[in-house]
């Protein structure tokens, strides 16, 4: 796997918590990304481009093309270094994914950051009407870095593979030294479903966590037009590239 590094802009970091959000079940964790980058107003410094990631383009508003990417934002809020993790693809195949997250926690490595925080979704078989959410984590140290009282770190036997750079990440992070934890919220498990309700809930976590101040009346609205993106980018890509699940739906991504 190839990757092709394009740096927007040198930020210096200290202490930084990594916040990864991708498309999964439910696109939980992308929902929650993207509303963290837009509503904290994160600045792009960082672009990762791949030949293992679909072999497909997008077109932008100005109906131009675009290729797929994964991007890293930055924002500092309470003199702490946020860096958001997000876009509209995942590695395609698991070699790729190992490669990605290695690549990812070498340039986190050379951030000296030391925290990890990944979202995703837990696919059920019905809609939850109060989605709760789950934890699980690398280390019991990286299992305290969100201490909230409404997540369930009570997990196994919940969930069964996290399947993607959400579980990964974390995982190849503890042969980093680097603590991480998993957020997980209940959504329902069908491939065309978007976990708004899941999104909203891990958005409560870490508003409260550190202090993020989001405006949670405009949420509705921005997560309307996340919608729209997310259908047109993602459903799209993951029909492209045959990744849908063809087990029962009962692990995370």
């Amino acid at each position: 796997m190839s990757f092709r590094i394009r740096i927007l802009r040198k930020i210096q970091f200290r202490n930084p918590i990594l916040i990864e959000g991708l498309p999964g079940i439910g696109n939980v964790g992308k929902i929650t990304l993207d509303y963290l980058i837009d509503s904290l107003n994160a600045e792009a410094f960082l672009e990762i481009y791949s030949n293992d990631f679909p072999n497909s383009v997008f077109v932008n508003e100005s109906s131009l093309i675009d290729l797929p990417k994964i991007t890293l934002h930055h924002k500092k809020v309470k003199d702490k270094d946020f860096i958001f993790l997000g876009g509209d693809v995942q590695p395609v195949d698991e070699r790729g994914s190992y490669e990605f997250c290695e690549e990812v926690l070498r340039i986190f490595n050379k951030f000296n950051g030391k925290k990890i925080i990944t979202l995703g979704g837990i696919g059920l078989p019905r809609i939850p009407n109060n989605p709760k959410v789950y934890a699980t984590a690398n280390s019991k140290e990286a299992m305290n870095i969100l201490n909230d009282k409404r997540i369930n770190k009570k997990i196994f036997g919940t969930v069964g593979p996290i399947i993607g750079v959400t579980g990964l990440l974390c995982g190849l992070a503890k042969e980093h030294g680097i603590n991480a934890i998993c957020l997980l919220a209940q959504t329902f498990g069908h491939p065309n479903y978007l976990g708004i309700k899941g999104a909203r809930e891990l958005l409560k976590i870490l508003n409260d966590s550190f202090k993020f101040n989001l405006d949670f009346r405009s949420l509705n609205d921005e997560i309307r037009n996340i919608e729209k993106e997310i259908k047109y980018k993602t459903n799209e890509i993951t029909g492209i590239s045959d990744v849908k699940p063809k087990q029962e739906i009962s692990y995370i991504g």
